[in-house]
C-alpha cells in the first residue's frame, strides 16, 4: 500500500495543483485550452519521439503481451458498445469511451507501480510501445473520422463523399503531431541511428513536460463553473439538456467505464493469462497489474483536442485513478506478489 500511495501521489497533487490554479484564476480563461494543445502538439510528440526511438521494436511479441492485448481489445469494443448503445454517443465520443475504458496510465503510474511491486519496469516499457504504436492511432483514425477535422480545428470544414474520408486517412500521419512522432520514432529505431545529444538531450526535456503539464491541465478542468459549464462540450457534441437524469446518466456512463477499466480488463487479462496461456505467476501478476492500472490523461487530452465533450474523459480518469488504489492492492494481494 506504501508503494501504490508513493505512485498515486504525484498525480494527486498536480491534479489538485491544476485545481487550485483554476480556481484562483491565475493563468487566465485560455489557460486549459492553450495547455491542452502545448501537450498535444509539442510535449507529447517529443516524449513518444524519445521513448520510441530508443526501444527495441520487436520486445512485445511474447505471450505476456498477447494476454494483455487482449483484454485491452475486448474492453476497448465493450466501452465503445457501451458509449454508443447505452449512452447514444457518436463515432468520435465513441472512440474515446473505447480509450478511457481499455488504454491504461502506463507511463507516469505504470512504471512506479511496476518498479515497487514486481521489481522491475520491463513489461510496463512493452505495454507503452503496444498502446503508442498499436492503440492510439486506431483511437486517433476513429476521432479524425468520427469528427471530419483534424486534432486543434474542430468544426472547420471538410468536404464529404468516400473520396475526402479515404484522403484524411492516407494524410493524418501528416497531419496528426502524435501519430508522426511515433513513426519517426519507429524509423530511428529500426534504422539503429542514434540521435545528436544536443537534439536528443532537447526532446528529453520537452518531453517530461508532457505528463505534469497533462495533469495541471486536467485539474483546470474541474472547475465547472455554471456559466461556463457548457464550455467543455465542444463543436462535435451537442449541448444536452441539464436535467437530473442526465445527471444520473452521466454518473451511470462514468461508473460503466470505471467498471470497465478496473475490473473488466484485469479480469478478462487474467483468464487469457491464467486459464488459456498459462503463464509464469509472476508473469501473470505483471499483465493483471498493468491491465487494472487506471485510464490514462490521454483521453482527456484527445477529447478535448478534437471538439469532444471533454467531462465523461476527465471524470473516468479521475474515478479511475481512486478506484484503481482498492484494485491494484487487491490484484497484488490475491496473486501473492512479492516483489524483488
Amino acid at each position: 500500500m506504501h508503494a501504490l500511495l508513493s505512485a498515486f501521489a504525484p498525480i494527486w497533487m498536480l491534479t489538485a495543483t491544476g485545481y487550485a490554479v483554476g480556481r484562483s484564476g491565475l493563468l487566465g480563461d485560455r489557460a486549459e485550452a492553450v495547455l491542452g494543445r502545448f501537450v498535444f502538439h509539442v510535449a507529447m510528440p517529443a516524449a513518444l519521439f524519445t521513448m520510441v526511438s530508443g526501444a527495441r521494436l520487436d520486445s512485445f511479441a511474447n505471450s505476456s503481451m498477447v494476454a494483455f492485448a487482449a483484454g485491452t481489445a475486448l474492453v476497448c469494443v465493450l466501452g465503445s458498445l457501451a458509449a454508443g448503445r447505452l449512452f447514444g454517443r457518436g463515432t468520435a465520443d465513441r472512440a474515446i469511451g473505447s480509450m478511457t475504458s481499455g488504454y491504461v496510465n502506463s507511463a507516469n503510474l505504470g512504471i512506479p507501480v511496476a518498479v515497487q511491486v514486481l521489481g522491475d519496469a520491463s513489461f510496463v516499457a512493452q505495454i507503452i510501445l503496444f498502446q503508442v504504436l498499436l492503440v492510439s492511432p486506431v483511437i486517433l483514425t476513429l476521432l479524425d473520422t468520427g469528427t471530419g477535422t483534424g486534432p486543434g480545428t474542430a468544426g472547420a470544414p471538410s468536404g464529404s463523399g468516400k473520396a475526402v474520408v479515404f484522403r484524411r486517412m492516407l494524410t493524418m500521419p501528416v497531419r496528426n503531431p502524435v501519430i508522426m512522432a511515433s513513426l519517426l520514432g519507429v524509423a530511428v529505431s529500426a534504422l539503429g541511428l542514434r540521435l545528436p545529444h544536443v537534439l536528443a538531450h532537447s526532446c528529453d526535456l520537452l518531453g517530461a513536460a508532457a505528463v505534469p503539464t497533462a495533469l495541471i491541465t486536467l485539474g483546470l478542468s474541474l472547475n465547472a463553473r455554471p456559466a461556463a459549464a457548457g464550455s467543455e462540450l465542444g463543436p462535435n457534441t451537442a449541448q444536452p439538456v441539464r436535467t437530473e437524469g442526465a445527471g444520473r446518466t452521466a454518473r451511470a456512463e462514468v461508473a460503466v467505464t470505471v467498471a470497465l477499466k478496473t475490473l473488466v480488463q484485469p479480469l478478462i487479462a487474467f483468464a487469457v493469462g491464467g486459464p488459456l496461456l498459462h503463464l509464469p505467476e509472476h508473469q501473470l501478476l505483471a499483465v493483471v497489474l498493468c491491465s487494472a492500472l487506471p485510464t490514462a490523461q490521454n483521453a482527456f487530452i484527445y477529447a478535448q483536442q478534437y471538439g469532444l465533450d471533454t467531462r465523461p474523459a476527465r471524470n473516468a480518469v479521475v474515478a479511475s485513478t481512486v478506484v484503481s488504489m482498492a484494485t491494484l492492492s487487491l490484484a497484488t494481494w490475491a496473486l501473492g506478489a512479492t516483489g524483488s
